[in-house]
């Protein structure tokens, strides 16, 4: 299986393993990532950590011999298995943070883009070339990077097919910062800003705001006060009040 699944302390590593592809997506990778994801969906993680064998590429996107030959019908049901396994991400009961080591094309940019955040190292190229192909991105690119970098630095990317370097992500928000050395353990220590909170009230926030990007600011307040309310009703969010008034460290028990 070109994909590692692996426990470091409270976070799952999730490894595409395929060095000599550049970590490319295969159509039976992405078969072997839906099922990890559901092993990690089960694991009691705290976060999730995305990353690619190799100092070359996170993923050099689809593997575009699997391209050629294939019905209509088969196209799209690649794309619509493709889509569904990246949404399952967004649907993690933890935040996840993609690790940008190298080459971050295509579908492999768009699996970033499914992660809650992201970081690079310096090396770092990030682009959507679909075009280059007489394509256009199927796996989620054309709506979720314009969610992120606006509309017009999206179709930029999009009908240019040129990749950008870590340093212009970075200033375009594309990713949170960029890890110069042990990106794995840069990663960890991103990812400990926000583990120590009740995981339950950060998925509330993280659905908040992505919400918030689908419906008015008007209905979006709705979706906030309704999060807001079942939050006052965890017993974390009781121990965050004794504790502040107390002056002392919370203890959170997700719950």
């Amino acid at each position: 299986m070109g994909i590692e699944l692996t426990r470091v302390e409270e976070f799952a590593v999730v490894t595409l393993n395929r060095p000599e592809a550049l970590n490319a997506l295969s159509f039976s990778l992405i078969g072997d990532l839906g099922r990890v994801l559901d092993e990690v969906a089960a694991s009691g993680a705290r976060a999730l950590l995305v990353t690619g064998e190799g100092p070359k590429a996170f993923c050099a996107g689809a593997d575009v011999s699997e391209l050629t030959g294939r019905t209509l019908a088969e196209q799209k049901r690649g794309v619509e298995v493709g889509q569904a396994t990246f949404a399952r991400i967004e649907r993690l009961p933890m935040p996840s943070v993609a690790i940008i080591n190298g080459f971050a094309f295509g579908g492999g940019l768009e699996l970033a883009l499914a992660c809650t955040f992201r970081i690079a190292t310096p090396n770092a190229k990030l682009g959507l070339p679909e075009i280059k192909l007489g394509l256009i991105p199927g796996y989620g690119g054309t709506q979720r990077l314009p969610r992120v970098v606006g509309e017009a630095r999206a179709l930029e990317m999009i009908l240019t097919g040129k990749a950008i370097d870590a340093q212009t992500a970075l200033a375009w928000g594309l990713v949170s910062r960029i890890v110069e050395a042990d990106p794995l353990a840069q990663g960890i220590a991103f990812a400990r800003e926000f583990t120590g909170f009740s995981l339950p009230v950060v998925g509330f926030a993280r659905e908040a705001v992505s919400r918030a990007l689908d419906v008015s600011f008007h209905d979006g307040l709705k979706i906030e006060a309704d999060l807001s309310t079942l939050a006052f009703r965890t017993r974390d969010s009781e121990e965050g009040i004794a504790a502040f008034l107390g002056k002392r460290k919370p203890k959170f028990e997700d719950r």
